[in-house]
């Protein structure tokens, strides 16, 4: 049995991962899909206090009070981020980083850094409620910002999906135990739509190491193709 935690992207929460999750369980594995810290169902808890570093904390704190080890670690999107700052806090709980369609940083680089345009032309778009800047907001197609078509997905997306604050993705990743982040073993799952965009030689070494899957939809792979997602997962705990 594995253990899986599923940390999601920005402007959603655990529930994104509802039908991976129920395939990873229906298998026998053990899964995690938190939400973190005013987002999802803790978005009453946003704050001008929520930032990366909070949820990076967030994680790592599962991982401590659930007691956590060997786990097979995945980020999605701007998770990407807080997963690589959870591995540095905890590398000894973990036994696979997965990046699944996510940010891949390095050690002072920002949301912004390393997704660029992408991420600053959500910010016109935002608002400022009770000092904090937040952007995402939600609407009623949102989720085709994140290439999803189905109508009934777009709906079921609409009424969960929340705003992120703005720190979240201006704040420096932060790594002191690189040394052993970088150990820990890496698996990459990448939409075919954003693959151009990827690191070409950190791509080209997952490739040679068995250690990429790349899936053909949008960037919300973990509600549009939940079974390829599931698979890949699997295949990971497998070795």
């Amino acid at each position: 049995m594995a253990t899986y935690v599923l940390v999601h992207g920005g402007g959603h929460g655990g529930w994104c991962y509802d039908r991976v999750a129920r395939i990873l369980r229906s298998a026998g594995h053990e899964v995690y899909a938190p939400s973190l810290t005013g987002l999802g169902e803790r978005s009453h808890l946003v704050g001008p206090d929520v930032d990366l570093d909070m949820h990076i904390t967030d994680i790592t704190a599962l991982l401590h009070f659930e007691d956590l080890r060997d786990v097979i670690l995945v980020g999605h999107s701007y998770g990407g981020m807080v997963i690589t700052g959870v591995a540095d806090r905890a590398a000894d709980r973990i036994g696979d980083l997965v990046y699944l369609d996510a940010a891949n940083p390095r050690n002072g680089q920002s949301l912004v850094d390393v997704a660029g345009p992408i991420i600053e032309m959500t910010r016109p778009m935002g608002a400022v409620v009770d000092g904090v800047e937040l952007v995402l907001l939600p609407s009623a197609d949102a989720g085709a910002f994140y290439g999803v078509t189905d109508p009934d997905d777009l709906a079921w997306m609409a009424d969960r999906l929340t705003p992120h604050p703005w720190r979240c993705f201006e704040q420096p990743l932060e790594l002191t135990k690189e040394p052993a982040l970088w150990a820990i073993p890496q698996a990459h799952i990448v939409c075919t739509s954003t693959m151009p965009t990827r690191d070409v030689d950190l791509m080209e070494r997952a490739r040679r190491a068995g250690r990429l899957w790349e899936i053909d939809t949008g960037h919300d792979l973990m509600i549009t193709e939940p079974q390829a997602v599931a698979d890949a997962l699997l295949e990971i705990a497998g070795g």
